[in-house]
């Protein structure tokens, strides 16, 4: 698929931005997988697409070095205010019911994708980990600032803004594809 393809799709799956990517440019960092650590958002050490569950950085630059090309997307929103929970709530809903659907479209093309989202995987409600496997690892999204990658960094190199404007939210995945 083109460049131009994938841009076609994002647009069909109803993200506000895309940009191509170039994965052997991405970067492994560890100050945002140590982030992570503090765990403000949950997921540390609680599902099989976060860390310490997928292995160390060099697990993640292992993984990385795959891929030469990949798809950035966001879903972007404007909230009512600072403090519109409800707004920030279904901007993250909608960003990844179309990461998903996206997700298993590219599959068809691409059989060994690597889906980076926002955040960690969200579909179980409750994981596996450590207990059992994954019952989906067809599906499972990995968190881009698990694997230690630099959101804005990542947006800035795709030539494409992480932050679009007082007043907005944006959730931001990827796509390795070859």
């Amino acid at each position: 698929m083109t460049d131009e393809q994938l841009m076609q799709l994002a647009e069909a799956f109803k993200f506000d931005c895309a940009a191509p990517m170039d994965a052997t440019k991405l970067e492994v960092l560890e100050d945002v997988r140590n982030a992570c650590k503090v765990n403000k958002c949950g997921c540390y050490n609680t599902t099989w697409a976060c860390p310490p569950a997928f292995g160390d950085l060099d697990a993640s630059r292992a993984m990385l070095r795959k891929y030469k090309r990949g798809l950035l997307v966001q879903s972007v929103q404007e909230l009512e205010d600072d403090f519109d929970w409800e707004g920030i709530q279904a901007l993250g809903e909608r960003h990844g019911e179309n990461f998903q659907k996206l997700y298993a479209r590219l599959k068809q093309d691409y059989p060994g994708l690597l889906a980076l989202g926002a955040g960690g995987c969200k579909n179980c409600a409750k994981c596996t980990y450590p207990d059992s496997p994954c019952r989906f690892p067809d599906k499972m999204t990995y968190s881009m600032e698990g694997f230690g990658l630099f959101v804005t960094q990542v947006c800035k190199q795709c030539g494409i803004p992480y932050n679009h404007g007082r007043g907005t939210m944006t959730y931001s995945g990827c796509f390795l594809l070859e």
